[in-house]
């Protein structure tokens, strides 16, 4: 069984948004307060994150988690890796290294962001990650779970989504190719970003996200990366497709 957990489903802001008195962002229904867009996956005894955006910490402590055994990252803008440096307790803990996966963009960002980290002359107390840049599928260590990186556009640049077994997990896409697209048919459970109902210049719109589900045809489909603009979960969700939902912080969802 693969189980999901939604840790954090916003935008870059999180909501509520700093200084904004919306009805979204003034809502007290729980399923309104979104963290930072990541997600954990239990899988085959492993737990995979994807992304490690500023909230990690926060998210590890409120789910209880205490062990990552791989990270998916999609891409490196800081909403998405900037939880980095807080695996340092895991590592303690786990008694090694944590191994990332990413694309070669990606992997500069955080060389180049992370310099300490990477550098040859280290020092105790460092975060310890192993970077690996994907282009196609691969196993994750110690374990037949196998993991196809889907690639994908936010604006102009390129990005990954990850498919594992019969889930994939997509964020702030606003395109993908027929050929990636075809690698997503037959799902039972598919994450997908929907920002808002107006069209966005780098993120997949909420009748755009529809319209992927409506072409794919997954079992079940959730949507991430909510911005305050689309409006409460009691509004949205009754407006939405048979089997299709908006995810929320703490949710689990099975396959």
């Amino acid at each position: 069984m693969f189980k999901l957990t939604f840790l954090g489903t916003g935008t870059s802001q999180g909501v509520p948004i700093i200084g904004c008195h919306c009805e979204v962002c003034a809502s007290a229904d729980p399923r309104d307060s979104r963290l930072r867009t990541s997600a954990l996956l239990s899988a085959h005894g492993l737990n995979i994150l994807f992304d490690i955006g500023p909230d990690f910490r926060q998210q590890m402590l409120r789910t209880g988690t205490t062990r990552i055994d791989a990270i998916l990252v999609t891409h490196a803008h800081r909403d998405h890796v900037a939880g980095l440096d807080d695996v340092r307790p895991l590592n303690y803990f786990q008694h090694g290294s944590i191994p990332v996966y990413l694309n070669q963009q990606a992997a500069h960002t955080l060389q180049h962001d992370y310099r300490y980290i990477f550098s040859p002359h280290q020092y105790p107390g460092l975060p310890e990650v192993d970077l690996h840049v994907v282009n196609s599928s691969f196993l994750i260590p110690h374990s037949s779970l196998e993991v196809l990186p889907i690639h994908a556009l936010h604006k102009d640049l390129p990005i990954l989504g990850y498919r594992v077994g019969e889930m994939a997990y997509i964020t702030d896409a606003n395109y993908l190719p027929p050929s990636e697209l075809a690698k997503l048919l037959g799902l039972k459970l598919l994450v997908i970003n929907a920002l808002r109902h107006e069209k966005h210049w780098s993120h997949y719109s909420l009748p755009e996200a529809l319209d992927i589900i409506a072409q794919l045809r997954p079992e079940r489909a959730y949507l991430t990366h909510i911005s305050h603009e689309l409006g409460t979960h009691a509004a949205v969700q009754p407006s939405l497709p048979e089997g299709v939902f908006l995810a929320y912080d703490n949710l689990q969802v099975t396959i």
